[in-house]
């Protein structure tokens, strides 16, 4: 049996919780056993597999790691170092994701290169001292946007910058579609499936269409709106709008 235990802190219970779940769902698919206990101020997950479900749950394991530090724990870096300018919350939380969607290859190959499963892993303790060169990787990210606040109180040069972050993310997604809602909420499609099983309010509409990083997008409605005028600034070519082809209700698609 290979037997391996991820400890958190209490504090981060849900991030606990949302790692237990997803390592359970995927080990019970080869009868491994997952449980948790509380104890000492950390919350520990055990997991326990058959030799021969070592390696593919060792690679699962390794993968929701990287994606919690990287997206996780990065953004709680940029929220405690981060400071710009007062701009519009839809603008601001743009700028959030952009930045924290920036680069990720590199910062899941520094998160990989330092991650070894043996036999328990304290995570946030591999944050602190084992991953200092990723930290100050985002730290020259920062400090880079923190010494040119004084520039991005223009509007255009803030937007200019938020494009040339979004025009060098990864794309995620070949083709998604938005479409308006008659409560003025957003849906989006990827694949045909709505996305996240959820509609979006213009607030979140940006920031998610960027973490979804698509090579284009379709835009299934008449009526303009802040986040659709980003969109279109940020994502330009990209874009295709069908005001003639609106969808009203997305269950009827």
């Amino acid at each position: 049996m290979w037997e391996f235990s991820l400890n958190l802190k209490t504090e981060n219970f849900e991030l606990a919780k949302f790692i237990h779940n997803n390592i359970s769902a995927v080990c019970a698919k080869w009868h491994g056993v997952v449980t948790s206990v509380e104890e000492g101020g950390y919350i520990s997950i055990l997991i326990a597999v058959k030799e021969q479900d070592k390696e593919k749950t060792q690679s699962y394991l390794t993968n929701c790691i990287i994606e919690v530090i990287c997206t996780v724990f990065k953004s709680s870096f940029l929220d405690s170092n981060l400071f710009l300018p007062t701009q519009d919350p839809l603008g601001m939380n743009a700028f959030k994701k952009a930045l924290l969607n920036f680069d990720k290859e590199t910062d899941r190959y520094l998160v990989r290169k330092a991650l070894k499963l043996e036999k328990d892993l304290f995570l946030e303790s591999f944050y602190q001292f084992k991953l200092s060169t990723l930290k100050a990787k985002w730290a020259e990210l920062v400090t880079l946007a923190n010494e040119n606040r004084e520039y991005l109180t223009s509007t255009e040069s803030f937007i200019d910058l938020l494009k040339f972050l979004v025009d060098n993310l990864e794309i995620c997604e070949e083709e998604i579609s938005i479409y308006q809602s008659e409560d003025l909420s957003y849906q989006i499609l990827v694949s045909d499936k709505l996305y996240q099983n959820r509609v979006f309010s213009e607030e979140s509409l940006v920031s998610s269409i960027i973490d979804l990083s698509p090579q284009k997008i379709n835009l299934y409605f008449d009526e303009d709106s802040q986040a659709i005028n980003l969109l279109h600034r940020l994502f330009e070519e990209r874009i295709t709008d069908k005001k003639h082809s609106i969808i009203k209700h997305l269950g009827k698609i």
